[in-house]
């Protein structure tokens, strides 16, 4: 009986010829063998000013047994790794150019599995047209993706999460609540994803999620953007983040469905679950937030609208370190808190 051989059944010196045979295979391009990693900047130094560029760098770790629903294939996570890397350089306005991957891997890992893995890095990394350039392979308890994307911008072109105005309007490229209702259904033992067709997007949103750099691209060209941020750690956390980031001030939240997927709002009436959970407290979005002047919002709508963009206006800036909630006649403030490490999701 035939028996798939696991990577304790390799070396490290295997394992990273098999990457490196991938990566020529799917891109035609060579993986770096040297002590560190360097990348080209031909092109990107300089500004129309004389200005220099300024290298920016993210790292954020993906666990398995944290990250991955049970349902999430090899070729998933590794993709997904590279997309919620890929997610925070975006929302700054910069456009990534490289990634460096370093991997935790059981030794019980399937060959086929470590395949489809790197298969779906490269993918990810392709998709946004990076370089996988190397990385490092290390013997874990579970599966570790930690990548480092690297990317290039002008200084003067960065958007931070600080420089929010008072009466800027907050803006954001995406609809929210639908990977809530995906980690939903994924993760209760008692749902089969198979019977949720209906739900088939949410699902996707959490398996397979991407992101959209339009938006950012646009604001960065005409400047509109005070400040940014992205909600991978869901809207409620990104809200306090973002507030936190600009003393004195906070945000008033206009809930209505423009601004909320359809399927939450189907999903919370079919199940009698809490709308505001699954668009507050839903988490790995890569939506992006921004905060613009009023003066540039309708110019901004309207440009958009023409080049098919979606731009929705979901609150804007107040001078109290608060988020208040206006939905209807009411105003309340925002107990939700979103998804944070060590600490069980606030309910």
């Amino acid at each position: 009986m035939h028996t798939e051989k696991s990577i304790e059944n390799f070396g490290e010196t295997e394992l990273i010829k098999m990457i490196e045979e991938l990566i020529w295979e799917r891109s035609g391009k060579k993986l770096y063998r040297d002590d560190a990693f360097y990348h080209p900047l031909s092109g990107i130094i300089w500004g129309e000013k004389g200005e220099e560029a300024t290298a920016v760098l993210n790292s954020d770790m993906f666990v398995s047994t944290t990250d991955a629903p049970p349902q999430m294939s090899p070729h998933q996570m590794g993709r997904k790794a590279v997309i919620m890397n890929i997610s925070d350089l975006v929302v700054k306005g910069v456009k990534p150019r490289a990634i460096i991957i370093s991997l935790g891997l059981p030794s019980t890992l399937k060959v086929e599995e470590f395949k489809e893995l790197i298969k779906g890095i490269i993918e990810g990394a392709k998709r946004y047209n990076m370089e996988y350039i190397g990385g490092d392979l290390n013997q874990t308890q579970e599966l570790v993706i930690n990548p480092t994307v690297i990317g290039f911008q002008l200084k003067s072109k960065i958007i931070p999460r600080h420089g929010a105005h008072k009466g800027d309007i907050l803006v954001s490229n995406g609809q929210f609540g639908l990977t809530g209702v995906g980690f939903e259904i994924l993760l209760d033992v008692n749902k089969n994803p198979l019977n949720f067709e209906r739900y088939h997007r949410a699902i996707k949103s959490v398996l397979e999620p991407s992101i959209s750099e339009k938006l950012a691209k646009y604001i960065v060209k005409e400047d509109l953007a005070n400040c940014s941020i992205d909600s991978s750690d869901g809207l409620a956390k990104s809200l306090h983040d973002l507030a936190q980031a600009n003393p004195g001030l906070g945000f008033e939240i206009d809930v209505n469905h423009e601004w909320i997927d359809k399927e939450a709002i189907s999903y919370a009436k079919e199940f009698e679950v809490s709308l505001k959970k699954l668009v507050f407290n839903g988490g790995e979005e890569f939506i992006h937030l921004f905060s613009m002047s009023p003066s540039h919002f309708e110019t901004a709508q309207k440009a958009l609208q023409a080049k098919n963009v979606p731009l929705y206006r979901i609150g804007k800036v107040i001078d109290e370190e608060k988020i208040l909630i206006r939905e209807k006649d009411e105003v309340y403030a925002l107990k939700l808190r979103g998804f944070e490490h060590f600490k069980e999701k606030t309910a």
